[in-house]
């Protein structure tokens, strides 16, 4: 599925709806570099999917990116958030 990266305004009033686990590299590589984080975040990424869905993908109150494995939070509106996100991390994802 295609997304882009967004306009955190787009992301106002997502909250965690999944995750998904991942390295922080395996991240950058199918959905491009994170934005520096928020409040309680080190990065996160707003993507808009091709059907309008918008999804974040962030860690959560983390000293510091997680390099390794993670299970990072995947925020939306619904649960197709989830979906999406997941979809295309197993379409481009690799180790």
């Amino acid at each position: 599925m295609k997304f882009t990266q967004t306009d955190w305004t787009e992301a106002n009033g997502t909250s965690l709806q999944g995750y998904v686990e991942a390295h922080y590299h395996q991240l950058v590589a199918v959905f491009g570099e994170p934005e520096a984080g928020g409040d309680k975040t080190t990065v996160e990424w707003a993507l808009k999917f091709a059907d309008g869905t918008v999804a974040t993908i962030y860690d959560w109150k983390e000293d510091e990116t997680p390099m390794g494995m993670y299970r990072w939070h995947i925020g939306g509106r619904n649960n197709l958030a989830v979906a999406r996100v997941t979809s295309a991390f197993k379409q481009g994802a690799t180790v």
